[in-house]
């Protein structure tokens, strides 16, 4: 019976011992993990919630770091998330940043393992920050989702670090003399609000402004092209303010224009041109497109302005869009010019009256012809060449005008060296002058906005 038990016992000892080495080895590794993970920050909060005691006993946060003895000096770094858009009518940007300042603070040295404690928001209350502010925002907002968008570190030797995340909305003076070839610097401007200079300075650190990825930003009619930091002293009646400057360089983008404007433009001055092509008696078909085009260049004119502010200087698209509007209203005034002076052109005038014969009983002298020696006359007399349709003028007209077509006129030596213009060819001679001075005028424009 004793030999049973025995045999049973040499059988059933070695499972139990495998099944307890491996529940001891996964108890093993189970305290492993939890002492890593959960023992040792058990500590390190204590030591974290006693320092922060011993740091906020005794601590005044409406005073400042080392007041009545040297200013604050507050550290500055700007990471720019995104910028855009960029409101022309309302001359302003908008911007979202990281907004970082940095300084020291002495009344927060400690003493321990730690080398920094990152807290939440709910010690920015219980600590001085700085009252900075931005001068030229309009309306600005901090994250609060999901919670509010707020870093503040501590480092033992008094260093703090306080960022947060704001979206402003930023006034940006926008001059529009050259627009839409136009270039704008759209400051951010802040400083302290109640320190001045002797209190608080701030500073720019060598790399202290970022960018991030620009195809994420929503400029959309202007390009990025860098940026500048720079600092000044603001005085006022206050004080001496140290007040920082961050300027954004933007140029706009000309495609929007160049389809919305300049093309339907010029091409409505070409279109203008088509009349010099069709016979002036057709005065229906030159007068209706003379009309559409003017209406045509108004309404360009008014969409044009749409989306610009009401300044009282005059930019480059608004002189670009005037000359085509003189281009156009010239060609409808060409046809009128040709028509009057052509449909009242003086008829020519005929003797109604017959010769008187002379009476059958009178006698006739023989006439003498007295001849010039030094001035032969040539026999039979040259004939002059046949005018034009509408050569002759009206009555009144002088030889001096420019437009010479009165038979007193037609010969004499006033007109050497003149140059003698047809009105009938007047259509001729705009299908040259019209093409050619919008040419001429388009090279002037582009290269004096584009390239001077």
């Amino acid at each position: 019976m004793s030999g049973k038990v025995f045999l049973m016992y040499l059988t059933i000892y070695p499972a139990l011992q495998i099944r307890t080495e491996s529940m001891e080895e996964y108890d093993y590794d189970y305290l492993s993990v939890n002492k890593t993970w959960v023992l040792t920050p058990k500590a390190q909060e204590t030591d974290a919630t006693q320092i922060l005691n011993s740091l906020l006993k005794n601590y005044d946060n409406k005073l400042r770091p080392d007041i009545g003895i040297k200013p604050t000096f507050i550290d500055v770094d700007i990471y720019v998330n995104s910028i855009g858009p960029v409101s022309v009518i309302h001359m302003e940007y908008t911007i979202d940043i990281f907004f970082a300042q940095t300084w020291y603070d002495r009344r927060l040295r400690f003493n321990s393992t730690l080398k920094a404690l990152t807290l939440n928001t709910n010690m920015v209350s219980r600590i001085w920050i700085p009252d900075t502010f931005f001068r030229n925002s309009k309306r600005a907002d901090s994250h609060w989702i999901t919670t509010p968008n707020q870093l503040l570190r501590i480092w033992n030797d008094g260093k703090v670090l306080y960022t947060l995340r704001l979206t402003i909305e930023a006034e940006c003076l926008l001059q529009l003399q050259n627009f839409p070839m136009d270039t704008h610097s759209c400051p951010l401007v802040f400083s302290s609000y109640g320190y001045p200079r002797e209190e608080i300075i701030y500073r720019w650190r060598r790399y202290s402004i970022e960018v991030s990825d620009q195809r994420t930003w929503r400029l959309y009619q202007f390009d990025f092209t860098g940026l500048r930091n720079t600092s000044e002293v603001l005085r006022t009646g206050a004080g001496d303010y140290m007040v920082m400057t961050v300027s954004f360089d933007l140029s706009r983008r000309m495609g929007y224009f160049a389809i919305q404007t300049y093309i339907p433009c010029i091409l409505t001055v070409v279109l203008s041109w088509v009349s010099f092509w069709i016979k002036r008696d057709s005065t229906p078909a030159r007068t209706s497109l003379g009309i559409t085009t003017v209406l045509t260049m108004t309404t360009l004119s008014t969409i044009s302005r749409k989306h610009l502010p009401r300044v009282s200087y005059i930019t480059a698209m608004d002189l670009f869009v005037s000359v085509c509007f003189i281009f156009v209203f010239a060609a409808l005034m060409e046809y009128a010019t040709l028509n009057y002076l052509v449909g009242n052109k003086k008829p020519p005038e005929h003797n109604s009256k017959k010769p008187r014969l002379p009476p059958a009983n009178a006698h006739v002298m023989p006439s003498f012809t007295t001849i010039n020696i030094n001035n032969l006359m040539h026999w039979p007399p040259e004939v002059e060449e046949e005018e034009e349709p509408g050569a002759p003028c009206l009555e009144g007209k002088e030889c001096e005008r420019f437009f010479c077509c009165i038979e007193d006129c037609q010969t004499g030596t006033w007109r050497e060296g003149r140059i003698r213009i047809h009105i009938s060819r007047l259509d001729s001679y705009s299908r040259v002058f019209f093409p050619t001075a919008f040419l001429l005028f388009n090279i002037v424009y582009w290269i004096a906005y584009l390239y001077l």
